[in-house]
């Protein structure tokens, strides 16, 4: 089944309220039907306005007029107004006959509060030429063509007013998005940094401390822990999601064992699951705490549609980025070369 679309109810109200008031019209016309010289072109002009305004009013339809619409309802007002008063005596008082004057500004009021204001003012100027053409411009106050020109004219002014704050509205309420998009973006650095602050003071805080003990005098183990901290502090930059506490303590262990380890985190692994992740971060810390190679490199597959992470073990002198691209060179050597998958199958 399709989507039903839900009417507002203030349009209801307001769609009821015209429908009304435009029946009050034909209630009109009805009384006096006996005021033209002929009553058949004005019943014909009842059942036009009848149609043509329950069309105008139909509430299933877009909130704007559709154009073809308004040229319906401008063609149908000359028409009404032709019938009417072409069966009215234009030099005596008609009363109620002339009630097609009324329907046709509400007609009219109908199309400019849907959007159609230039088609409701032409319809307004060509009734009073009509009303002109018809009588003295005496009637155009006694038939109510100044109150329908009211009409239109403060629709046009409520309808434009009322577009200019749907306008605003919008633009207020992307403001907002955007600064609550600013705002997350700025809680989320803060956050990472914070992270990272906390990441290099648990890494690098008790060897500073060590350091400022010994007033900068380290022995040389020290100055060879410095650098296995940096290498550390360097993977929270670039390994990001390849790291846990059991990868972290393995690496730094490689490190300290004499390997050259370089973790290069290029995205695929934030789109597995926990439950993956943990998997892979498993099998990587037990490659890792194994390998006796001379430099370990790890990366990520992102352009893998198998493995999740690629593990490059290389002897002295090997070149590592021939290694990670598949290539070798001369005399180079792969000592360990492991896929971890992201199906959990190895290969």
């Amino acid at each position: 089944m399709g989507a039903v679309d839900v009417i507002p109810p203030a349009r209801i109200i307001v769609l009821w309220l015209a429908a009304l008031f435009s029946a009050y019209h034909l209630v009109l016309a009805a009384y006096s039907i006996g005021t033209p010289a002929s009553p058949w072109p004005v019943v014909a002009a009842m059942v036009l306005y009848a149609g043509v305004t329950a069309l105008s009013l139909w509430p299933t339809g877009a909130a704007v007029m559709p154009r073809w619409m308004a040229v319906l309802c401008l063609v149908a007002g000359i028409l009404i107004t032709v019938l009417v008063l072409s069966q009215l005596d234009g030099q005596v008082t008609n009363g109620y006959a002339t009630w097609s004057v009324a329907a046709v500004g509400t007609l009219m009021t109908i199309v400019t509060v849907r959007g159609r204001a230039l088609f409701g003012w032409i319809g307004i100027v060509v009734l009073g030429v009509s009303i002109l053409a018809w009588s003295d411009p005496l009637r155009l106050t006694t038939t109510g063509w100044i109150g329908s020109a009211v009409w239109v004219g403060v629709a046009h002014a409520l309808t434009h007013a009322l577009s200019r704050a749907s306008r605003d509205t919008t633009l207020f309420a992307r403001a907002e998005l955007d600064a609550a998009a600013w705002h997350a973006t700025q809680e989320a650095q803060l956050t990472e940094g914070r992270h990272r602050l906390d990441n290099m003071n648990r890494v690098a805080g008790p060897m500073l401390h060590h350091i400022v003990d010994l007033d900068g005098v380290i022995s040389a183990e020290d100055r060879r822990e410095c650098l296995h901290l940096e290498g550390a502090i360097r993977d929270e930059i670039r390994g990001r999601h390849l790291l846990n506490e059991d990868v972290r303590t393995e690496v730094l262990a490689a490190r300290r064992r004499g390997i050259e380890v370089t973790l290069l985190d290029d995205g695929g692994l934030e789109d597995l699951s926990a439950r993956a992740r943990e998997r892979i971060h498993s099998r990587l810390a037990s490659q890792i705490s194994r390998s006796r190679a001379d430099r370990l490199i790890v990366r990520t597959g992102v352009d893998s549609t198998t493995a999740a992470v690629t593990i490059v073990g290389l002897r002295v002198g090997d070149d590592p980025v021939a290694a990670v691209l598949g290539s070798e060179g001369d005399g180079d050597e792969v000592a360990e070369w492991l896929e971890i998958p992201k199906d959990g199958r190895e290969r």
